[in-house]
């Protein structure tokens, strides 16, 4: 056979946000870019800030020998170090230097944290709707995906997940701000999900870790802060990237940050540091490093977002379409109107494919009967698309 069976079965069920994006590429080029909706794909068009440019700039042009050659796997010391305050403060925990590992970007931290913990057929927790790229990065090193529904908001359900733990659990993993849904998950959530695995630690002698994804962590609206993880659990492990406060999705970096208290965390941060190097990443890239650990104060212009949040929030009211109100991230999560007793999404999907908007499936996050809207576009693009969006409600309705 050409290539593993595992692979192949992983092909006949790839990303459905690639394919909407794939799709979109075809109507471009058939259609005009100009004409095209496309909410597809989370990729930041906002500009990186101006610090970033200057910041490159400098680096790019100092001639010291070896800036450009390997380092330690974990990364640059100095990086760390400035990474290690960066995180202190926000997990009100204080976090040393050796506890950060410098990634490629947020998905190799994680395939990077899942080499390291997972021993075969080991279950990994996560929360649905959630990002479909999971499942991959967990059966590629030998785990087990566990979905476990979300509460009706769409916050956690430290219930739900209490009862899917098992012996075999070795972490559960959650995503705030949230992909698909914007959600923000709580304090008090977070307090309340520690307690759950505490209470399984007791029955099982087994204490699952914590694994926050946390790469929209500064993209957050109405002045809401995401709460710590660190401070509500102690096996807990923070992975990031710089691709949405940075919109440097293309540059690959990001870190994993490690709670120094957390059971055997020098075994951990040995192993993290193993597998960075031995799955290939062999370390992050170097330029990238030098530059983000200048730039630890500095984000892109939220409020561009938030200006386009609102702007599709009244595209979907004006089209009849109800949505869960993101509190952070760039996606509106929207319930397909209901047909014959029915809330297709993928054939909504098509229909809204045929007035050239194209959006995502919610079966593609775990949530049939759902679709994704990324508002990472401009604003004349979402406002544009509004008498088209109600052509397909009315089209729905009347289908």
């Amino acid at each position: 056979m050409p290539v593993s069976e595992r692979v192949r079965s992983a092909l006949s069920s790839s990303s459905m946000i690639r394919k909407m994006f794939e799709e979109g590429l075809v109507l471009k080029k058939l259609h005009g870019a100009d004409k095209v909706f496309d909410f597809s794909l989370g990729n930041p068009d906002i500009e990186p800030p101006e610090s970033f440019r200057r910041t490159l700039i400098e680096l790019a042009s100092e001639r010291n020998p070896g800036m450009h050659g390997y380092m330690p796997n974990a990364g640059f010391a100095a990086t760390r170090a400035a990474l290690a305050e960066k995180t202190s403060r926000e997990q009100s925990v204080k976090v040393p230097a050796q506890n950060i590992i410098m990634s490629c970007g947020a998905a190799g931290a994680l395939n990077v944290v899942f080499r390291a913990l997972l021993n075969p057929d080991d279950e990994i927790i996560v929360p649905s709707p959630y990002f479909p790229e999971y499942r991959w990065y967990i059966t590629h090193h030998g785990g087990r995906f566990i979905d476990v529904p979300s509460a009706e908001d769409f916050s956690l359900d430290p219930r739900a997940i209490s009862a899917a733990l098992t012996p075999k659990t070795a972490a559960v993993l959650i995503n705030s701000p949230h992909n698909p849904t914007g959600r923000l998950y709580s304090a008090e959530s977070l307090r309340d999900l520690a307690a759950v695995l505490y209470a399984h630690e007791k029955k099982t002698g087994h204490l699952p870790y914590l694994i926050a994804d946390e790469p929209y962590r500064e993209v957050v609206y109405d002045g809401l802060v995401v709460p710590s993880v660190f401070a509500a659990y102690r096996n807990a492990l923070v992975v990031t990237s710089y691709s949405k406060s940075l919109s440097l999705p293309g540059e690959r970096i990001g870190f994993i940050a490690v709670r120094p208290d957390a059971d055997d965390s020098e075994l951990l941060l040995e192993s993290l540091v193993f597998a960075t190097r031995t799955l290939g990443f062999v370390n992050a890239p170097a330029l990238m490093q030098r530059c983000v650990a200048r730039l630890t104060e500095a984000t892109v212009d939220v409020s561009v977002y938030a200006r386009r949040r609102a702007a599709f929030i009244r595209v979907l009211d004006e089209a009849g379409i109800s949505y869960s109100k993101p509190e952070g991230a760039f996606y509106l999560f929207a319930r397909v109107p209901e047909r014959r007793g029915s809330a297709d999404d993928l054939a909504f999907a098509d229909a809204l494919k045929q007035e050239l908007i194209l959006a995502v499936p919610g079966s593609g996050f775990g949530a049939p009967g759902w679709m994704r809207f990324a508002y990472c576009v401009s604003e004349g693009v979402i406002n544009a698309s509004s008498t088209a969006l109600k052509r397909v409600v009315e089209g729905w309705h009347c289908g």
